[in-house]
């Protein structure tokens, strides 16, 4: 289903009738406010945003219902990965932006404003696999699955990887490594897992939304990575699970600091944020990648939005924060379906970006006080 999602997915949402009429006459090349038609009087706001694939898949369907709530809000959202996504926001050249690697201090100095993270769901990033005959979900411990992507692990049925996994027949083939090439939130997330839990990958590779890999081919976005596993034989990459699980490709089992082998179930996210929120700075810029706890799934993350705390244009900065606060409300029903298999943010977090939400600003004027 989501190989079908170009890396630059446009969802739009358009009013019906006369009044859609009448606003399409004034759409244009959007200037510093970006609005069409009064905002304040009843006129359509268009909002451009753009960054990470990772919750592209959720984000969609979310444009695609929040339209049907509110038509006076026309949204716009491309999937082009983090690093652009946070380039984007910094020149300003988009509303919002959107990554699941947390800008650094020097990325945010970069930044005309004060740029707000907003945690929206959590996603697990998975390691997923091509190997005919192979049935049951694999299972790799973090110095395997390190010593994998460094190119040191060459063949199916290394010693190592059998050790992992007694009893399943695998195949004396070579390893193929497929990895990101854009500027990725996914990859910043996989390799901040690694180098957490493998000194010689924080040595020589480090992490980053762009690393120098040691190994593999290269896809462009989830989707690109999801596609050449899919269609190769003897592969094995990482991607969200929104993208493995309706592609229907098989995920692994990564051993936590506990030593348990755990699957990314939702349950299993949600731990891994759960042990971490006590150590969440004020800012949410936090990392909950190897965290400890028996339960939890070792390799997940909050993917955020980003935005200016003080908006330039009130009509547009409303309808921003209207739709982040549906989001965290409303919009986690959709996390229960299976095709969009997201967490939820635990409720102290949604807590955290209400406090937020309610800091954003238009010269002076809280945005949402406006209700």
């Amino acid at each position: 289903m989501f190989l079908s999602l170009t890396i630059r997915t446009t969802f739009a949402f358009l009013l019906t009738g006369a009044v859609a009429l009448s606003a399409a006459a004034c759409f244009g090349p959007s200037s510093g406010g970006g609005v069409v038609g009064s905002g304040g009087g009843g006129g359509t706001v268009r909002l451009q945003g753009a960054g990470a694939t990772f919750p592209n898949p959720l984000y969609q369907k979310w444009l695609s219902e929040y339209g049907k709530v509110n038509t006076q809000a026309q949204i716009d959202y491309q999937s082009v990965g983090s690093g652009a996504g946070i380039k984007q926001i910094q020149e300003q050249t988009i509303d919002f932006g959107a990554s699941d690697k947390p800008m650094t201090d020097d990325e945010l100095k970069k930044a005309p404003g004060e740029l707000l993270h907003i945690p929206m769901v959590l996603g697990a990033v998975v390691v997923t696999y091509n190997l005919e005959g192979v049935a049951a979900p694999l299972r790799f411990s973090p110095d395997v699955l390190a010593d994998i992507f460094l190119g040191n692990i060459k063949k199916w049925d290394d010693a190592r990887i059998k050790a992992d996994n007694p009893g399943v027949n695998l195949p004396a083939t070579d390893i193929t490594v497929v990895h990101r090439t854009d500027g990725s939130g996914t990859t910043a997330v996989f390799t901040d897992y690694l180098s957490k839990v493998n000194p010689a990958w924080k040595e020589k590779v480090g992490t980053g939304v762009s690393v120098r890999w040691p190994a593999g081919q290269g896809g462009k976005g989830n989707e690109g990575v999801t596609g050449q596993v899919k269609a190769q034989p003897n592969t094995i990459g990482y991607v969200e699970l929104a993208y493995a699980t309706p592609n229907k490709l098989p995920v692994a089992l990564i051993k936590n600091r506990a030593g348990n082998f755990v699957a990314p179930t939702l349950d299993a996210v949600t731990a891994a944020a759960a042990e971490t929120i006590a150590d969440t700075p004020e800012d949410m810029r936090v990392s909950i990648t190897d965290p400890a706890g028996a339960t939890v799934y070792p390799i997940a993350s909050y993917t955020y939005i980003l935005l200016y705390k003080d908006q330039k244009d009130a009509a547009k900065g409303k309808a921003l924060v209207d739709f982040l606060w549906w989001g965290i409300h409303d919009g986690t029903r959709f996390t229960k379906e299976p095709q969009y298999p997201y967490a939820p943010l635990p409720a102290e977090m949604v807590k955290r970006v209400e406090v937020k939400l309610n800091s954003v600003v238009s010269g002076g004027k809280p945005l949402r006080a406006t209700q």
